[in-house]
């Protein structure tokens, strides 16, 4: 086991006495609940073309399916995420888990696109369980553990991926889309109660923590724009008054908000907290990551399904099971990369983790077979697997216990914030890049190449700026093998 500094020790490891059989019990069942929440997530993204057809609306506009979930759980994240730190994680996780059961109810039994996109978006409060998630295994670990600990929990951010893509295409390729709801709302109750039993409240609380509804329903209201600004560009035109208004109104939305939020007293956007330096850069890399790996779902979702010349004419399942090496890299490299850091320092993958990611959009952008698509999807995911770890270890080391909630919902907005941009992005340039064919005397319109190898260039474009941007972290673990914090003052007593 790695040892850490006397200061560190000093300074940091409150006066208790770590449970590690616990926490190893606690550490699997969150992270199979982040594994399913992930799966459950994550298993329409095969089935966008066919949910489309069936409802009759466009890619961009099928999108939104998956982008005003993000949206809305990027607007209640913080606010869930303080909540945990007033009243507990436990209590929080099992509440959202209740209020994501229902909507998940009701998706299974939808019967036309808006109800759809109602359910749908209410759905993102799940997103919730994963900054909750990782507040509680930050809690329970000693400090030369929680890189392990929240790699493994990262790591299953792609087991769920792995479990849904294939397995939810498959579902959905025998008995329908809907049917994955149905099978899966069982297993949501199970979860539930097994926390609800076998789950300690957390130790640390902020009982004079407040609330900022308004700083949420801001950031949801601008966020909402943009999406919409971004996801109807094709339709209406990307010159036309709404969609210019919508999508330049959402950003410039964003200004006079980080002003409000910057001279209120608990704000949902903590000024604060992004002024110090590593949690800038985490929550940026958040971004990157996430618009990057959502422009790679749902632009190799359609072209596996578009048929040639632009695609390859797959079905749901087929189009799942080339899918499955994103997630698998992303597994795989989750635990191994957490031990890594312990030993050698976060800063180091977070460059190697971009530099992949870069090559393996580049390959991307030069695939003409099926076959290369998850050759070279597999070398971009493994970028951002490493990247994930090292990021989410970045964050959580430098900052303050008390923190931990807001910190990490604050990381999670901006992951989701980059993957609601990405998913509508994708949908707008498969929407716009397209050329039309004779088929049977009637005409017909499909994505062209091009539309595609926009979305790896800009995937690539982002991965770039991450490198340069990451050689301005300060490193968190020493590469001795010890832990040395950023503001070990702010440590609370228990």
């Amino acid at each position: 086991m790695e040892t850490i500094t006397k200061e560190a020790k000093k300074a940091f490891v409150p006066e208790k006495k770590y449970d590690i059989k616990y926490a190893y019990r606690i550490l699997l069942l969150l992270a199979i609940l982040a594994a399913f929440v992930m799966y459950v997530d994550i298993m329409l993204t095969p089935s966008l073309p066919v949910i489309g057809e069936q409802y009759g609306v466009d890619a961009a506009t099928a999108s939104l399916i998956i982008s005003l979930y993000l949206v809305f759980g990027t607007a209640i994240m913080p606010v869930i995420g303080k909540l945990g730190d007033i009243y507990g994680k436990k209590r929080m996780i099992i509440y959202v888990l209740i209020a994501y059961s229902a909507m998940v109810a009701i998706t299974s039994f939808t019967s036309n696109f808006t109800t759809l996109l109602i359910s749908r978006t209410f759905q993102g409060i799940g997103l919730s369980i994963f900054p909750l998630a990782f507040s509680m295994i930050r809690e329970e670990f000693p400090m030369d553990l929680i890189p392990r600990a929240q790699g493994l929990l990262a790591g299953m951010f792609g087991g769920g991926i792995a479990l849904g893509l294939p397995l939810g295409a498959y579902i959905a390729n025998s008995y329908g889309w809907q049917a994955n709801y149905h099978i899966a709302l069982p297993f949501i109750v199970a979860l539930t109660i097994l926390i609800f039993f076998v789950a300690k409240e957390s130790v640390y609380r902020n009982l004079k923590a407040k609330l900022d509804y308004i700083g949420a329903i801001w950031l949801g209201a601008a966020l909402s724009m943009m999406v919409f600004g971004i996801s109807e560009g094709s339709n209406w035109g990307w010159t036309s008054f709404w969609v210019l208004l919508m999508t330049i109104g959402g950003a410039l939305l964003i200004v006079p908000l980080i002003y409000v939020e910057k001279h209120r007293e608990q704000p949902i956007l903590n000024t604060k907290l992004l002024s110090k330096k590593n949690v800038l850069i985490a929550n940026f890399i958040a971004i990157m990551s996430s618009t990057s790996m959502y422009l790679a779902f749902i632009s190799i979702a359609y072209r596996l399904e578009t048929p040639a010349p632009g695609g390859f004419g797959f079905d749901i399942l087929t189009t799942g099971l080339y899918l499955v090496p994103l997630a698998i890299a992303m597994l795989a490299v989750g635990y191994p990369i957490g031990v890594l850091i312990s030993r050698y320092g976060v800063k180091r993958f977070l460059l190697i983790g971009s530099i992949v990611a870069v090559v393996g959009f580049l390959l991307l952008a030069t695939a003409n077979q099926a076959i290369q698509i998850a050759e070279y999807l597999t070398i971009a995911a493994a970028g951002l697997g490493i990247m994930m770890v090292s990021a989410q270890n970045l964050l959580v080391l430098s900052v303050d216990p008390n923190e931990m909630g807001l910190a990490t919902s604050l990381n999670s907005v901006f992951r989701n914030l980059g993957a609601s941009l990405g998913v509508p992005v994708a949908g707008s340039l498969i929407s716009t890049f397209v050329a039309s064919y004779i088929v049977s005397g009637v005409s017909v319109s499909f994505p062209t190449t091009a539309a595609f190898q926009y979305c790896y260039y800009i995937a690539a474009a982002g991965f770039i700026a991450v490198f340069f941007i990451s050689f301005l972290a300060d490193e968190v673990i020493k590469r001795t093998g010890g832990i040395k914090l950023i503001n070990p003052k702010n440590t609370p007593k228990v």
